[in-house]
């Protein structure tokens, strides 16, 4: 049987053009004015949200390695450019202070009255040795990529080299994100504590650019992320490396025992996925304009896992449309969109009850739907008659799904 191209698969074209009618559809409603600027940052949040969801379903649905703490890479990568933009603003906003001085400032001036502009809330007056390079751009950049990759690699070396694998691994991933957000907590830890990074929605040098414009700009960006990510995801999971995914999650003793380097190609996913979402906390965390530890937290990553099991593992799709139906019932839920509603003797705020009602989701999915939203919608889709059966047998039997 010959392949499909990956190009017309039908997942693939469906989540490229969703993703075009989406940034198509919201730049011109925006443009009209008939959505507002912080439901545009609420989609591109999404997007952000979606991404980390493939990568968890790359780690999880085809490798069988249940982490819980993507998340905390996912926060790194808003930490790493956050640290620019804030380095980068305050510097222009304490320059334009100083200019009006008689005398103009120094660069060690301008660099000392930034460092107690952003510093002074911890009690410290000077830029931490981690901030060395944050005025430099293509730095942090590069940190948004390689600080998630390395310490993927050192934990997933130490880790899988050892054999530790299921709930034991899982323990692990939790204990060193809960040590990462407990760490970031401190003041002393050179990243404000628990303040964070704020104002990250401030560009440097796009000043004059409106906000309603740079949200559609991170709109697209997030978009693009998720397409291309999505294709190299797609591209992987339907070649040999793949099927050796697959092979690991079901009989990894099996696939050792014919010869294959299991721990290798668990450390190439593991580390590759956790770089895709230090990106996606880089594109995320600018347009919610603010990073702290508790964004870190084990329960974030916890999260990931849900939304990953709601849409469904295994389906790449799936895990962005879970990822997309919990964030946007999330903003709904809690942002007051949904109304209260009164039954005499007590009020239900879906502000307070929404976790309850994801966690009643959660186990309505996994006793109703094991395979998710995407199973539900395969499901759906098998029962049309104008199918082929030929071609339902040719779908089922493609690597990948």
């Amino acid at each position: 049987m010959t392949r499909t191209p990956l190009i017309r698969r039908p997942d693939v074209i469906a989540v490229l053009s969703c993703l075009a009618v989406l940034t198509l559809g919201a730049t011109l409603m925006a443009e009209a004015g008939l959505i507002s600027t912080s439901f545009v940052k609420t989609l591109g949040k999404t997007l952000c949200l979606c991404l980390a969801a493939v990568a968890m379903d790359l780690v999880w649905g085809y490798t069988g390695i249940l982490s819980l703490g993507h998340m905390a890479f996912f926060g790194i990568g808003g930490y790493a450019i956050g640290m620019w933009l804030m380095r980068a603003r305050t510097e222009d906003v304490v320059a334009a202070q100083l200019a009006q001085r008689p005398l103009p400032p120094t660069p060690a001036e301008v660099d000392q009255a930034a460092a107690t502009q952003i510093f002074g809330v911890v009690g410290s007056d000077t830029f931490p040795w981690m901030w060395v390079f944050a005025d430099m751009l293509w730095v942090q950049l590069l940190a948004v990529v390689l600080v998630p990759g390395l310490l993927a690699l050192v934990f997933g070396w130490l880790a899988f080299r050892s054999r530790v694998t299921g709930v034991y691994l899982s323990i692990l991933t939790q204990a060193g994100t809960l040590a990462l957000s407990l760490w970031l907590f401190q003041n002393d830890s050179g990243l404000r504590g628990n303040n964070g990074l704020s104002g990250l929605q401030n560009i440097p040098g796009l000043t004059h650019v409106p906000q309603s414009t740079l949200s559609l700009w991170f709109l697209w960006a997030s978009a693009a992320a998720l397409g291309g990510f999505y294709v190299l995801a797609r591209w992987t999971v339907a070649a040999r490396f793949g099927s050796a995914l697959r092979a690991i999650r079901d009989d990894e003793a099996r696939l050792r025992f014919l010869g294959y380097d299991v721990e290798g190609f668990k450390l190439v996913v593991f580390t590759g996925t956790s770089m895709a979402c230090g990106v996606a906390g880089a594109l995320y965390y600018p347009q919610a304009g603010i990073v702290n530890p508790a964004e870190i937290a084990p329960i974030a990553s916890i999260y990931l896992a849900v939304w990953v099991a709601i849409g469904g593992r295994g389906h790449l799709w799936g895990a962005i449309l879970g990822a997309a139906a919990v964030s946007l019932l999330s903003s709904w839920f809690t942002g007051g969109g949904a109304p209260d509603i009164d039954l005499g003797v007590y009020v239900i705020r879906w502000t307070d009850w929404w976790l309850v009602l994801l966690g009643l989701g959660f186990v309505a999915v996994t006793l109703l739907a094991p395979q998710g939203l995407a199973g539900l919608v395969l499901r759906l889709a098998r029962r049309r008659p104008e199918a082929p059966a030929r071609t339902l047998e040719a779908a089922r039997a493609e690597p990948g799904e």
